[in-house]
């Protein structure tokens, strides 16, 4: 048996038909050892080839169209030359926390399947008009029942809470695009969300990093109150597993993300000054 019909089985998974050309299958084969990540080279292989007669098409099997980077290789999860959002200088800001999104298959990707299955069949649809009601993330969506301050909401806490979102957003969607994870809902049809079909990437769930985020904030203004936002933030977070939108280690890293975005926030000068001025507008 020659070597090309050795590499028959393979090629063929690719669904990449080789030229008669014994040059151009040689062209063809060292193209594809040559690449490093062949499952996303469809572009690379094209230029290479389809400009020089051979005749091939490409199409990645499922898992393979979004496969989670480790952090040895492709995402340290530090933000380099990423536009700066608003407290945060985003630039190098150290994100490796967080951890590498579950591989598809993985046992943690199994997991978070039952639980989802798990949720679509207990849930209410009181908690799907819960989920419904949180579409946006805002401090009013999040914490505007609870809210520690002053009514109506003072304009400077609007403000700071926007500002502060901004660095969340910036930081969960350079994440989101490392990993490209999709929702749940596209990886298996048999989930079916109870809210409105969101776009973007899955992992990790920015209304889990901003809810807690949020959370900590106010807890540190209102430390007697702490348990009762993070609480709050918890259940904003589990509402995009039961709403079938994020699988539940979305909602984990979100958490961390937001762990990691206080502690930085803490350390910038502007922002603890803000904090210092939102103690003024709390209602006693």
């Amino acid at each position: 048996m020659g070597p090309f019909a050795l590499l028959r089985p393979f090629l063929s998974r690719y669904n990449i038909f080789m030229p008669k050309s014994k040059f151009l299958k040689l062209a063809v084969v060292s193209a594809l050892f040559a690449l490093p990540r062949f499952s996303n080279a469809q572009s690379q292989v094209e230029e290479l080839f389809l400009n020089g007669g051979a005749s091939f098409s490409y199409s990645a099997p499922q898992s393979q169209l979004y496969p989670a980077p480790s952090y040895e290789t492709d995402a340290a999860l530090t933000l380099k030359a990423a536009p700066s959002a608003h407290y945060l200088d985003l630039d190098g800001l150290d994100l490796t926390d967080v951890p590498a999104a579950p591989e598809d298959g993985s046992y943690e990707d199994k997991n978070d399947f039952e639980v989802l299955f798990d949720w679509q069949k207990k849930r209410t649809p009181e908690q799907c008009a819960a989920a419904r009601a949180e579409m946006e993330h805002s401090f009013k969506i999040f914490f505007g029942k609870i809210s520690p301050f002053k009514a109506p909401e003072p304009a400077e806490v609007t403000t700071f809470f926007k500002n502060v979102s901004a660095d969340s957003v910036a930081a969960h969607r350079f994440i989101k695009d490392a990993y490209k994870r999709q929702r749940p809902f596209l990886r298996d049809t048999r989930i079916k969300p109870c809210v409105f079909k969101v776009g973007g990437y899955a992992y990790p769930s920015g209304h889990a990093t901003i809810s807690r985020l949020f959370a900590l904030i106010l807890g540190d203004l209102v430390p007697s109150r702490k348990k009762e936002f993070l609480t709050r933030a918890d259940e904003a977070a589990l509402n995009r597993v039961i709403a079938g939108v994020h699988h539940p280690t979305d909602i984990e890293a979100g958490k961390i993300l937001a762990d990691v975005l206080y502690k930085n926030l803490k350390e910038e000068p502007e922002f603890s000054s803000d904090m210092k001025t939102l103690k003024r507008f709390l209602s006693k």
